[in-house]
């Protein structure tokens, strides 16, 4: 029986199927969004793997985890679309992903007369920003803006307050005491040394010079991150030829590494997954840039822009996702000294 609407008491539906990095941007907004209006509530659409990262979430807020490979083509979104309403008779729908399943799902709902927003995600200034030729070097607005204006839109602005999934605590890393030495006064370091695409990756051999480097250094352990079998490979070999370092690359799932990211005191990564998911714990990161550009708008939240490792070329950014092929064929915008990035690590440990 479908559920009848409630203007004191609105229902509203949001989707947002991908990528690990966009879902954990959508964190802090959401949860502020919550705390702002607690008479609301707030339904996130999305692949059931990323319920994994809304811990503590408000009461309000709630995750329906869908597998959207089981509703294809107009027909299954149409049924993807009568569970939902079914489910939670929503009062409005905000798309933040604004692809052709998200915009099939909007159509729907606004036909049945629910008020629907969607990201307006810039893409000819972000087609300017990486442009071959006259680039128009400007920061854009974040994404994180770009979200928080699809409530507004829909009569519902706020101010983020957001400052970790865990409050002021840490997370609960006891189950891992098997794996992770005791703290103490030592300082915890993770690095994430990989990336989906190639323009994001600091060159492999290059990232391990700064593993060796931070592994001599006193005071220092490295806990290592990753996914999948041939990363968890190399990292191995880190961990057998240097001291104090440690993998922690299948151990856990997200909401692991989140607990466990919150007691490091800083992280190395790149414009990746990990970058948000430090931020969504409040741990420093230290981010390297290269195809992509944090003017792009996908600095991790309440993230430094000082933190971020970039070199001033021409070229660069050449592409919002890393995934354009370098023109040059040697991802110079990668070309750091190893010991440079090691003591920003250093400097910003205060060690």
């Amino acid at each position: 029986m479908v559920q009848e609407r409630n203007n004191d008491k609105r229902t509203i539906l949001i989707t947002r199927f991908s990528a690990v990095g966009d879902i954990a941007m959508t964190i802090p907004l959401l949860y502020s969004l919550a705390a702002t209006y607690p008479q609301h509530r707030f339904v996130l659409v999305s692949r059931k793997r990323f319920g994994q990262f809304f811990i503590n979430a408000p009461q309000n807020l709630l995750f329906k985890g869908v597998d959207p490979d089981s509703y294809k083509g107009p027909f299954g979104l149409r049924r993807l679309y009568n569970e939902l309403k079914e489910e939670f008779a929503p009062d409005a729908f905000a798309d933040l992903h604004d692809v052709l399943r998200t915009k099939v799902l909007r159509l729907f709902f606004a036909l049945n007369n629910v008020p629907t927003e969607h990201i307006i995600k810039g893409r000819i200034e972000k087609s300017r920003l990486t442009s071959k030729y006259n680039k128009r070097l400007e920061p854009l607005m974040s994404t994180f803006e770009r979200y928080r204006d699809v409530f507004t839109r829909l009569g519902l602005p706020f101010t983020p307050d957001f400052v970790s999934l865990f409050g002021e605590k840490k997370g609960d890393i006891s189950e891992f005491a098997t794996i992770l030495p005791q703290k103490g006064s030592d300082k915890w370091v993770g690095i994430a040394p990989f990336a989906r695409h190639k323009g994001k990756i600091y060159p492999i051999e290059l990232m391990r010079r700064v593993v060796e480097i931070l592994s001599k250094q006193k005071g220092i352990k490295i806990i290592c991150f990753g996914n999948g079998a041939e990363e968890e490979l190399i990292v191995n070999g880190w961990c057998r030829d240097y001291d104090n370092v440690i993998s922690f690359i299948g151990k856990s799932n997200f909401n692991g590494e989140l607990r466990l990211i919150s007691h490091l005191d800083a992280m190395l990564c790149m414009d990746s997954a990990n970058m948000h998911m430090a931020s969504l714990v409040n741990t420093p990161a230290l981010s390297i840039w290269g195809a992509t550009s944090p003017l792009a708008g996908f600095l991790g939240w309440r993230q430094k822009e000082e933190d971020c490792i970039q070199l001033q070329l021409e070229c660069r950014p050449c592409s919002i996702f890393g995934n354009k092929p370098c023109r040059y064929g040697d991802y110079r915008c990668m070309n750091f000294p190893p010991q440079d990035i090691a003591n920003r690590v250093i400097k910003k440990l205060g060690l």
